[in-house]
């Protein structure tokens, strides 16, 4: 099973406030219908928390060219979930979203995690995926730029929800 992670924060003024996150887990099986029920399910989460801009993490080549491939697949499923809906995507290496979230663009999971946890007081850490989902808006919402920036990413924000 493969899983992709979601977070859903507000951003009022320069704090930030959690609304939600999890995971959506994809059936063992071909890869259209994989690919399927990450757009239903990140439709669904748009549908629920109604976000304003959607951010995905920029995909890196690794060491396997197969898996770089299927997360490439996996990431234009999001964009296109958020394409569907209407809604701007940003984008961001994983070393930007853990120099925003951590300050260090070399950060483990286990430090975004408890970052993620303690910008958005959380009582525990999130899961690894839901984390990684979060650090994203946390860095879009700080403008992908660290802690002390304001977001300028070009978008105006009703009521700041970032998905």
């Amino acid at each position: 099973m493969r899983v992709t992670g979601f977070g859903v924060i507000d951003k009022l003024g320069q704090q930030l406030i959690y609304v939600a996150s999890g995971c959506i887990r994809t059936p063992v099986g071909e890869l259209p219908q994989r690919l399927k029920s990450i757009i239903d399910g990140l439709g669904e989460v748009i549908a629920s928390y109604n976000p304003e801009q959607v951010v995905v993490e920029k995909v890196f080549v690794n060491v396997n060219p197969q898996s770089t491939l299927l997360l490439g697949q996996a990431r234009g499923a999001a964009i296109c979930a958020a394409i569907l809906k209407d809604l701007p995507v940003a984008e961001y290496t994983a070393l930007q979203v853990k120099q925003a979230v951590v300050g260090n663009g070399h950060a483990a999971k286990e430090q975004v995690q408890d970052m993620v946890r303690r910008l958005l007081k959380l009582e525990g850490d999130p899961q690894a995926d839901a984390a990684d989902a979060l650090a994203c808006a946390i860095c879009h919402a700080h403008g992908g730029q660290g802690l002390g920036k304001l977001a300028t990413a070009g978008f105006r924000m009703k009521n700041g929800r970032l998905v």
